[in-house]
């Protein structure tokens, strides 16, 4: 198959697939007229690269998997390499979500220190009221004769 096909079949571009040949990730076989020629195992190819980036994965992160597809496994996380990538993701998102745990324990303590403030300064109730937001049930006008 032609360029134009291996892309809509991946659901990419033809320029995302010559930016992958030129950092080697996808093998640029030409025909004797100078087209790019593909084949069902570099749709396998595409489809790993972009399944790890929709993951979040960088492009350089998807070589291992690519390269073990490349040698006859029939994945691409069937390699020791893929394996060391798959750890080095999941510590990433452990931390990641660890600092979000943290945030989320800031805010959440500064929501309650912020809504003991306004329940103690309010007159007559501890339901807060914004100045910048008029009242529910404004007062009658006065009727001027």
């Amino acid at each position: 198959m032609r360029i134009g096909e291996l892309a809509d079949r991946a659901g990419t571009t033809t320029r995302a697939l010559r930016y992958y040949e030129s950092r080697g990730l996808l093998p640029a076989r030409r025909t004797v007229n100078g087209y790019r020629e593909y084949d069902e195992s570099d749709l396998r190819l595409l489809r790993q690269i972009r399944t790890l980036q929709a993951f979040g994965f960088g492009l350089e992160d998807t070589r291992p998997f690519v390269e073990c597809l490349q040698s006859g496994h029939p994945a691409g996380d069937a390699c020791p390499a893929s394996l060391a990538v798959y750890r080095a993701k999941l510590a990433e998102l452990d931390a990641c979500i660890s600092r979000m745990q943290e945030v989320r324990a800031e805010v959440a303590a500064q929501l309650a220190r912020a809504e003991v403030t306004v329940a103690a300064s309010l007159p007559g109730g501890p339901e807060p009221r914004c100045d910048l937001m008029p009242d529910r049930f404004p007062p009658e006008k006065e009727a001027t004769a």
